[in-house]
């Protein structure tokens, strides 16, 4: 469903408060906020569910830490987003209902610079905070709209691929509809607008904006038949393109150097391409030949393809390399403690773990490999003390609720175990196999009576919730 060979479009002009449209209710009469909430969670649970998901939490992190700093600065930023990774070569991007943005690894990996990806993913936080997918139902008629089920699954075939979108949705009544699920110009420019503005506020170069428009507009002449797929929901326009470069050669000029995060999530991506083996090889000429904008990010890469390899004692050179000096970056005292419980050195490992959580308490995925390492070398109540330690700060952290099921049932604590997958299950999308898993929590009986009464009421809830969801 996610595949596709897409073109991105990006943010040109300032904005200011006039040029704004009044959005007012009127999108609201027809299509609230529950219901973009509701159709958010449904698309969102195929999303998961989907191979093409890239469930790694380093990338995602950095991901939502970007998407952030753009909200952060934009003029409409009273709503949640959640930034995700799609697992695809090809360069995409694209917004959903319920503040989802979905970004391929090959736009990760096509950007030269972070200001490049910033301009996309800029572009399509104003697709959300305009409420563009709301405004686009409102104008339609009721009676041509299909189930909320069909309508997530055509909006989710519409905006990743809409090349396979007729096949994906040929059964149902949102086939009707697909072509009117396009961004239209008006809306393009708005988010043109607002995107430039989010790009210019949070300290990235214009300029990327304008390159990597220019190269997309270029690679668009190979196509002899049809414009790309993206274009067909993103319209391209001459007035658009001229307007991106009118902004960008009067534009204060600005260096802006490239985070090192972003240089590390490439170097990331780029080692699990390929075989282990080829991966090898590519980072070790990248690095002979000092083809890299960053040789700490390079050697990171290395690292991760050696582990790959399960070459480990190189793997413990370089890493030597990397933690040597000022303190290392988290996603690389992550991959050094990965390294070496990989190499079956749990207690370095652990040791690691330690340093790099005191370091940088708020990094997560530096405590999902925390309490990984813990469980592997059966410390299960020390698992479960950090577990619970960063459920309390994060609570809607999924990837939280699934560590903790794996240290309950370590624990043989059969209902919390399941309660805690249920939770995580829930929180991915899909209330029915949430309520599943809390029934055969309590079937098994091994609660106390707090724990069980407090099972039962979270039941009773999601129930409701999915009763609310079928009516919907």
């Amino acid at each position: 469903m996610l595949r596709t060979l897409l073109a991105l479009t990006l943010a040109i002009q300032p904005v200011f408060a006039a040029d704004l449209p009044d959005l007012g209710e009127v999108s609201r009469q027809y299509f609230s906020d529950q219901e973009e909430q509701a159709l958010g969670r449904a698309i969102m649970r195929d999303v998961y569910a989907d191979p093409r998901y890239l469930d790694d939490p380093e990338i995602e992190t950095y991901l939502n830490q970007l998407g952030y700093k753009l909200v952060s600065v934009s003029t409409r930023n009273q709503r949640e987003f959640n930034f995700f990774v799609v697992d695809d070569p090809s360069i995409n991007a694209f917004a959903m209902p319920g503040g989802n943005i979905g970004v391929h690894t090959g736009l990760l990996l096509s950007a030269q610079s972070e200001s490049e990806l910033a301009s996309v993913v800029g572009h399509e936080i104003a697709h959300v905070t305009q409420n563009h997918i709301a405004r686009m139902i409102a104008s339609q008629s009721q009676s041509q709209w299909p189930t909320m089920a069909a309508l997530a699954l055509a909006l989710l075939a519409a905006r990743s691929n809409p090349n396979v979108a007729s096949a994906a949705i040929a059964s149902t009544q949102a086939f009707s509809i697909q072509n009117q699920l396009n961004y239209s110009r008006d809306y393009e420019r708005e988010a043109d607008r607002l995107g430039y503005e989010m790009l210019t506020r949070g300290g990235f170069d214009p300029r990327g904006m304008s390159g990597f428009f220019n190269r997309l507009e270029r690679a668009n002449r190979f196509y002899d038949s049809s414009a790309p797929a993206y274009l067909r929901t993103h319209p391209l326009t001459t007035d658009r393109i001229s307007d991106m470069q009118s902004r960008s050669e009067t534009a204060p000029y600005q260096q802006v150097a490239d985070g090192l995060d972003f240089q590390l999530v490439r170097a990331r991506l780029r080692a699990q391409e390929n075989s282990p083996a080829d991966a090898v090889l590519a980072a070790r000429n990248a690095l002979k030949d000092k083809r890299y904008s960053s040789e700490t990010a390079a050697r990171y890469g290395l690292v991760t393809a050696l582990v790959r390899a399960r070459q480990f004692k190189a793997a413990e050179a370089e890493v030597q390399k990397l933690l040597s000096g000022k303190p290392a970056h988290p996603m690389i005292q992550q991959l050094a403690a990965h390294a070496a419980l990989a190499a079956g050195t749990p207690a370095l490992a652990l040791q690691r773990y330690q340093t790099g959580s005191e370091t940088h308490p708020g990094y997560r995925p530096l405590q999902y490999g925390y309490v990984e390492a813990l469980l592997a070398t059966g410390r299960s109540q020390d698992a479960l003390a950090r577990v619970d330690r960063q459920l309390a700060l994060y609570p809607l952290d999924r990837r939280l609720w699934r560590l903790a099921a794996q240290t309950h049932a370590q624990l043989g604590q059969r209902l919390l175990s399941h309660r805690a997958q249920a939770e995580a299950t829930a929180l991915s999308g899909n209330l029915v196999a949430a309520i599943e898993q809390i029934s055969l929590g309590i079937k098994a009986g091994d609660g106390s009576f707090h724990e069980m009464s407090a099972a039962e009421a979270r039941r009773r809830e999601w129930q409701e919730a999915e009763k609310s969801q079928r009516k919907n």
